[in-house]
């Protein structure tokens, strides 16, 4: 008759829904709650969908956030909108491709406000000439080249001055099989902008430069950056190359492949090179010579690299550094093209720029158990598309932005297992009939890439989020919030981590709270959405650190 134990109405299992609640299976089978439409949109613009989950593929991920997308515009457009712009222009999100393609859905599939919201938006979350290739790729896909779309891409060009848009030109000149000349024919701004929109100015200037763009010619009357960018695809030696850049400003792109392996060249790239372009490039440079230990190259880069301003100036975010630091450290490309032997500076300015890029986060002054899920199903997939960055270790590296602010806090990992974790042939921690948790020595004092390592390297199982707070009182912790990083796919345990948190607060007599850092983009959090003390977050969203911080002490 052990199966009637399952059936109750105070303590009931994770696999069986609280009663009452508004709890909704997930795909590991057991209860949690469902975020709504619009915490899944931050998530899906935030995390993306690539690489997918442990229970959904990329493409099944991908569509179920399209859904939730298409709801939001349905919903309330101008709002989805709002959001897209939000996260793409604060630089919350690794990756702007999740915002052009929900902004494209806008563009496409709004009632007429939105899609003039959207187009109108065009310029701020197109803020590149490849983030305009890849919106002209998404809006295909939800609607055809109509007059309201043809003049929002045309406003694109017209609004931008002819200096800034001739470096555009030469710097972005196609993504798979799109280019300028592609969406200038299509779009005709001179006419359709310069006469539907009388607020855009269409100088003779854009006019020469998009003939050039479209039909060639020598350049004359033209920016002087079109020609020098005709003159570095003439040039014959790398040092002319060099001279080109320093006198024109040219951008890497613009330059002829086979003199990109020469340091001079690289050195005058240096010069005004932009941060993104700096961590994108330390790889290279390092690999034909140009930053070795103590020249004058590296410590360029590494002020650059401990420039916090900088950084979030340019909108570099710490997954970006992130993915540079493991790359270059590595010695080695992801994809094994190239080798290089790291240099020890930019290895630690990599490291201190991943917590530079985070927005500044005020202590919050508490106590704090920071626990990971460990299990397996966050061993799947990658965030924001990083190879190899798997939700498991992204919560490691984040957990350590909090670490480094606050001056009381735990780091542990948790997963739930009937033999509990072993090291050196000692079994780990059990209590109160738990096992599968165990506290990490990781901290923020370690190189970051050591620290996710380790926990990399942990053995993995069934989940288990009400872990956290079973340890703490059975360990008799007074922590003041709980922050578990997890995909709440929770299944295994006897009690709901949400109830769990209420029998810690009753036996300790601390009002604790929670916070759920949402590490994929799925639907599912074991925040309880009743319960003003739980709080769900998304997960590398660069304003988290803060708002943990801010909630912990209250002032959320």
């Amino acid at each position: 008759m052990a199966y009637l134990k399952r059936i109750t109405t105070r303590r009931p299992p994770q696999s069986v829904p609280i009663p009452g609640s508004t709890q909704v299976p997930n795909s590991a089978g057991g209860y949690t709650w469902s975020v709504d439409d619009w915490t899944r949109l931050r998530r899906f613009l935030v995390l993306g969908s690539e690489g997918g989950t442990y229970y959904a593929s990329e493409r099944t991920l991908t569509l179920a956030n399209a859904d939730v997308a298409a709801r939001c515009i349905a919903a309330d457009g101008l709002r989805a909108v709002s959001t897209i712009v939000e996260i793409s222009e604060r630089g919350t999100a690794p990756k702007n491709d999740p915002a052009l393609f929900a902004l494209a859905m806008a563009a496409g599939l709004g009632d007429v406000e939105t899609r003039r919201a959207a187009l109108d938006a065009l310029p701020r979350v197109a803020r590149t000439g490849m983030h305009l290739f890849r919106f002209a790729q998404f809006v295909e896909g939800f609607r055809g080249w109509g007059r309201s779309l043809r003049r929002g891409i045309g406003s694109w060009y017209a609004a931008r001055s002819v200096d800034a848009l001739a470096y555009q030109a030469v710097k972005y000149r196609q993504r798979e099989g799109v280019t300028h000349r592609d969406l200038l024919r299509l779009a005709h701004p001179a006419a359709a902008v310069g006469a539907g929109n009388p607020t855009l100015d269409v100088s003779d200037g854009h006019r020469r430069l998009f003939e050039w763009i479209v039909r060639g010619g020598d350049g004359d009357s033209l920016p002087r950056i079109v020609e020098g960018f005709a003159r570095a695809q003439s040039a014959e030696t790398p040092a002319a190359t060099a001279e080109l850049v320093r006198e024109y400003g040219l951008p890497r792109e613009a330059l002829k492949s086979e003199h990109l392996t020469s340091p001079r060249v690289w050195e005058a790239l240096l010069d005004d090179m932009p941060s993104t372009a700096l961590i994108r490039n330390l790889a290279t440079m390092t690999r034909i010579g140009l930053l070795e230990p103590g020249s004058e190259a590296t410590r360029v880069a590494v002020e650059r690299l401990g420039n916090g301003e900088r950084l979030r100036r340019a909108r570099v975010h710490p997954i970006a550094v992130l993915s540079a630091l493991r790359t270059y450290e590595s010695g080695r490309g992801a994809r094994g093209q190239g080798e290089w032997t790291p240099v020890r500076e930019i290895v630690d300015a990599l490291d201190a720029a991943f917590y530079a890029a985070f927005e500044g986060v005020e202590p919050a002054g508490t106590r704090l158990l920071l626990a990971l899920d460990v299990s397996g199903s966050m061993q799947s997939g990658n965030v924001a598309g990083v190879p190899g960055l798997s939700p498991r270790d992204a919560s490691a590296a984040l957990a350590l932005v909090t670490a480094a602010t606050e001056p009381s806090w735990q780091i542990v990992g948790f997963y739930a297992g009937r033999d509990g974790w072993k090291a050196g042939g000692r079994r780990r921690q059990r209590y109160g009939g738990a096992d599968g948790l165990t506290p990490l020595t990781i901290s923020p004092r370690q190189r970051l890439t050591d620290a996710v390592r380790a926990v990399s390297g942990l053995p993995f199982g069934a989940t288990d989020c009400a872990l956290p707070m079973l340890y703490a009182r059975a360990q008799k912790l007074e922590i003041d919030t709980f922050v578990i990083y997890t995909d709440s796919e929770t299944w295994w345990g006897e009690v709901h981590p949400a109830q769990a948190l209420q029998e810690y607060r009753a036996w300790s007599g601390i009002d604790a709270r929670l916070v759920v850092v949402g590490m994929v983009a799925n639907e599912f959090s074991i925040a309880d959405p009743e319960d003003t003390g739980q709080l769900d977050v998304v997960g590398f969203d660069t304003a988290t650190p803060q708002l943990i911080s801010e909630f912990a002490r209250g002032s959320l």
